[in-house]
């Protein structure tokens, strides 16, 4: 999907549905890709919703949300969280706010709209903020970011609000360990949630051959993190795209003991800067 820009700000691709493949589009602050696709065999909506927009000329805001499942309308949550934060984040344009400031709004208005529903249901929420050179995260539960240089390193790795997540961060448990623990389907924080808390990263420079991917647990639960950089960190975005989400869904529809394995919804943006 793409928008015209208006008041210099454009929602450049929207994925809420299974779409024929991997989408894609350049733009004056580089190139972005993304794909959403439901778990295998599921009969409802897919939960997960994403959306990356321009902010400005020199501004992108990458973002996905994950309905939680087992509660209520999950789908819905997803949407309302996502509808919320691009409405908001239009808005604050048009008042030439900052971008950090813009996006903490959004975030604020994406939990009064999901409280506002009234039937239980929560998402998590997870951002991306480009500026220039600059980036910085934000994120409500379990829907991760990852950022790659070429060569490899991790520059970012978001802390997913769960107990294996809080485990692994502070040495408790091992990573490889985390991916195949009964726990890890567990999130302690969601946009929906009277507790709700923002996690916000801190300003990091951006180079130019860096990628950044935001993504819900349908992608985690199902690579190593080795595996998604080695993928992420080159090529044509939609290929990477294309790439990540059929390897993602291989694992679970074909479990291995030695693999990571969780049928789930899944949704990626990628973004390298021109």
């Amino acid at each position: 999907m793409s928008v015209e820009m208006q008041d210099d700000y454009s929602v450049l691709l929207w994925l809420d549905s299974q779409e024929p493949g991997p989408l894609g589009v350049d733009i004056s602050q580089g190139s972005v890709a993304g794909t959403c696709i439901p778990a295998p065999g599921r009969e409802g909506p897919n939960e997960d919703c994403a959306f990356a927009a321009s902010y400005g000329p020199d501004a992108i805001v990458l973002a996905v949300a994950d309905g939680a499942g087992g509660m209520p309308a999950g789908h819905r949550a997803s949407a309302t969280a996502m509808q919320a934060l691009s409405t908001s984040l239009s808005d604050s344009r048009k008042q030439s706010l900052l971008l950090r400031t813009a996006v903490l709004n959004g975030i604020e208005a994406a939990q009064r709209s999901v409280l506002e529903l009234g039937n239980g249901s929560a998402t998590t929420l997870t951002i991306v903020a480009v500026d220039q050179h600059n980036f910085r995260s934000y994120h409500v539960g379990d829907s991760a970011a990852l950022i790659v240089g070429q060569r490899g390193k991790v520059k970012l790795e978001t802390i997913p609000h769960s107990p294996t997540g809080f485990a692994v961060e502070a040495g408790f448990l091992d990573a490889s360990e985390a991916l195949f623990h009964e726990h890890r389907h567990l999130v302690s924080n969601f946009i929906g949630d009277s507790e709700m808390r923002i996690e916000v990263g801190k300003t990091q420079l951006l180079a130019r051959k860096d990628t950044v991917l935001v993504a819900t647990d349908g992608l985690f639960d199902n690579l190593r993190q080795q595996e998604i950089v080695e993928i992420m960190r080159s090529g044509p975005l939609s290929e990477s795209a294309a790439q990540l989400a059929a390897m993602a869904r291989q694992r679970m529809l074909e479990p291995r003991p030695e693999d990571p394995s969780k049928p789930d919804d899944l949704s990626l943006l990628l973004f390298r800067l021109s």
